[in-house]
């Protein structure tokens, strides 16, 4: 099979006319390019959220805080400004839960490890994790492979009936293997919806595969793969537990 495959990528780079080839490089490396562009844009975003939208928030509840002290205790006006306090708090937390499903802090600086480690923390099937060793990757691998395990987090969560789940990451030097596995009923269809559609077109683009495995009776796997080099040569500056939580 690997001499039959050489043998096909000879044939083809020999088809291929040094126009079509040089065609096919920048077709290429204008997909490197809107990776990139988009995740400078997501952080952007994040950025401007965070140190905009949500400092103005934070600066409103103190204000209505300082103001309702202000106000006689037992009259209309403090009930009001205590109503417009707890009101303005659960927009900024909203806000704090939407900048992170942006471009979770963690992710940039810590990695994937930790930052999937997290995802599996919040999850409330329990998960065991096995992501020790995952080195820093391009930000964009790190980006896809994050929305992607915290999408299919959020799958076992929302529709597989699991009791226990299992997130593994490794990288071997070439290609960044990500897989999700769930004991739940099984019978997973990324058609009907799953979210995980668009992120398999996003994983396209960098040239990843998505593959998921789920009979009826289960188990659910799903498997992500990624080429791609390491950033550096140092690991994810935290190390991440066997297991999150029981």
């Amino acid at each position: 099979l690997g001499l039959y495959a050489a043998g096909r990528g000879a044939l083809a780079r020999a088809l291929l006319a040094p126009g079509e080839r040089d065609g096919l490089g920048e077709v290429i490396a204008s997909r490197a390019r809107l990776v990139d562009a988009f995740e400078a844009e997501r952080r952007r975003i994040e950025r401007d959220l965070h140190d905009g939208a949500q400092h103005r928030l934070v600066a409103l509840t103190m204000t209505l805080g300082l103001a309702r002290l202000d106000a006689p205790p037992d009259g209309p006006l403090a009930a009001r400004l205590g109503q417009a306090q707890e009101e303005a708090g659960q927009v900024l937390a909203e806000l704090r839960e939407l900048i992170h499903g942006i471009h979770p802090q963690v992710l940039a600086d810590y990695g994937l490890g930790p930052a999937l480690a997290d995802a599996a923390d919040r999850t409330a099937v329990p998960v065991d994790t096995a992501l020790d060793g995952l080195p820093r990757l391009p930000a964009a691998v790190e980006s896809a492979a994050y929305f992607t395990g915290r999408e299919a987090l959020a799958n076992v969560d929302r529709h597989s009936g699991a009791s226990r789940a299992r997130l593994a990451g490794r990288h071997d030097g070439r290609v960044l293997v990500l897989t999700v596995e769930d004991d739940g009923r099984g019978g997973a269809d990324p058609a009907r919806g799953s979210g995980l559609t668009g992120l398999a077109d996003r994983l396209a683009v960098l040239d990843g595969t998505l593959a998921i495995t789920s009979p009826p009776g289960g188990p659910t796997v799903l498997r992500v793969e990624i080429p791609c080099r390491v950033r550096s040569a140092s690991s994810s500056p935290r190390t991440v537990s066997s297991s999150v939580r029981d």
